[in-house]
């Protein structure tokens, strides 16, 4: 039995993979999130789903699991890449019992690469990419491994920079930064990245701790070589 866990891109057709896009359409049942779920069920509307809402990962995936079991093709579908900060590694861990299930990873790509496109360059060089969502992470370590990152001098990509109850956190990073690099520090974020109402911005990194973002937003903090090139974020790599 083969249970699928997909990466569908960023929300559009064109971003995501030949082998997502073939994989879903042999699929009986495909499970998510209902936002992503939304984003292609006009793709394969004769499909079977399972969806649920978010912090409901458990359930969705024991259902998957039990449908796989029953001997449908199932795929789970996450945004992005299925194995960042997806559903690739809770799969595993609950269907490890099932010896007769064989899991198959397929990848997606996830927003530090799409928004990295829509602002230029930011990521040619050495980069780190950290969730500032505390939901299953305690804040202690992701400030922990903030600081690391910036004194390291790192390019950070930031997701789940912000929710109605993190509205500060974003803030809180910056700050962090700040203690190893300068206010000066370019920085961007990209918004909707892929989908309907796409928009991004480059900044300082001072101006950009007095900004208000959601989760739809995918921030990039440069590191110290990080520069503006014809309205465009790029971190050199060296070549010249």
């Amino acid at each position: 039995m083969e249970l699928y866990v997909i990466g569908i891109g960023p929300g559009s057709k064109a971003e995501m993979t030949e082998q997502a896009w073939s994989a879903l359409s042999d699929c009986q049942v495909i499970a998510g999130y209902d936002l992503y779920v939304e984003l292609i069920q006009s793709w394969f509307p004769e499909k079977e789903y399972i969806r649920s809402s978010m912090k409901k990962e458990i359930q969705r995936c024991e259902m998957a699991i039990q449908q796989a079991r029953e001997g449908k093709k199932v795929a789970m579908i996450s945004s992005g890449d299925a194995g960042i900060y997806g559903m690739a590694g809770i799969l595993h861990e609950l269907a490890a019992p099932y010896s007769d299930i064989e899991i198959k990873v397929i990848p997606g790509i996830t927003a530090a690469c799409s928004g990295a496109a829509v602002l230029g360059a930011p990521l040619t060089h050495d980069f780190a990419v950290i969730s500032l969502s505390d939901l299953l992470t305690p804040w202690e370590v992701i400030e922990k491994r903030i600081h690391g990152a910036a004194m390291a001098d790192f390019v950070i990509c930031f997701y789940n920079p912000s929710s109605m109850k993190r509205s500060g956190y974003l803030k809180k990073a910056c700050e962090i930064i700040l203690k190893h690099q300068p206010e000066s520090l370019m920085t961007g974020m990209v918004r909707n990245i892929g989908r309907e109402g796409e928009s991004s911005e480059i900044m300082p990194l001072s101006r950009l701790m007095e900004t208000q973002v959601d989760m739809f937003t995918t921030v990039f903090i440069g590191n110290s070589k990080t520069k503006v090139i014809n309205g465009k974020l790029v971190t050199p790599r060296g070549y010249l």
